[in-house]
């Protein structure tokens, strides 16, 4: 009597193996970069106008105009980056493409010759080839030699879209911040909000990355800091010599 032939859980409870997860958690990363890029931008700008006048037009206009301008930046640095990316992508599967057909034995060899310089036998490295090779060539040579699959090919609109709307929602916080308090009170409390949201922006992206929390909440809330403190200072120094 032949024995049943087991079945194996694809994945333990809680812990999805489908779909790209590596990927989403690098859009994630990069949303909280993009918004910590916004507040550290947004904020600079402000607090150095706030140091050279008072006068609100002239805030805003230099903050809102850091918002768009920054924006825009970030959108067309990301455009430029992904479409670079996505071309090498695509032109990696075209070739890996035709190779599959021109030289489907020799790929196959190679596939095996992967696995079995992952510590396989030479035999159990040539089933698991072929087998996956039955199943999808394409897919098969694709993961082993170069780590992609076809779905991660990245959209650069959608990269370019992300990282404007992420560096947007970091920088209206700064501009609401020096706006809406008295005169008297913009810049601390500027101060406290940016400092604030970058600690939370530091913890967020540090538990994404699996680094340690508070070394990477340190790091960015004293380079906050720093650079409202060194633009605050020269907004001061210019306005007082050349209001």
């Amino acid at each position: 009597m032949s024995q049943p032939i087991p079945t194996f859980p694809t994945q333990h409870p809680d812990e999805p193996h489908a779909g790209n997860i590596a990927g989403r958690l690098n859009w994630l990363r990069a949303g909280v970069l993009g918004a910590n890029d916004g507040i550290v931008s947004v904020a600079a700008i402000v607090v150095g106008v706030a140091g050279a006048t008072s006068s609100l037009p002239a805030i805003a206009t230099a903050g809102v105009a850091g918002l768009v301008g920054g924006a825009i930046s970030m959108a067309l640095g990301e455009y430029v980056s992904v479409s670079s990316q996505r071309d090498s992508q695509r032109a990696l599967i075209i070739k890996e493409r035709r190779e599959l057909q021109e030289s489907p034995e020799e790929e196959l060899a190679e596939l095996a010759g992967i696995y079995q310089a992952k510590g396989m036998s030479e035999a159990t490295a040539l089933r698991v080839a072929t087998e996956l090779t039955e199943h999808d060539p394409l897919r098969a040579h694709l993961e082993a030699e170069l780590g992609i699959t076809e779905e991660d090919v990245v959209s650069p609109w959608q990269a370019a879209g992300a990282s404007a709307l992420s560096f947007f929602i970091g920088a209206v916080l700064p501009l609401l911040a020096i706006l809406l308090p008295p005169a008297g009170w913009r810049v601390p409390v500027t101060f406290v909000a940016v400092l604030i949201a970058l600690a939370l922006t530091g913890a967020l992206g540090a538990r994404i990355g699996g680094s340690s929390i508070t070394r990477a909440t340190i790091r960015v809330v004293i380079g906050g800091a720093v650079a409202l403190a060194a633009t605050f200072l020269i907004g001061t120094v210019l306005g007082t010599h050349l209001g």
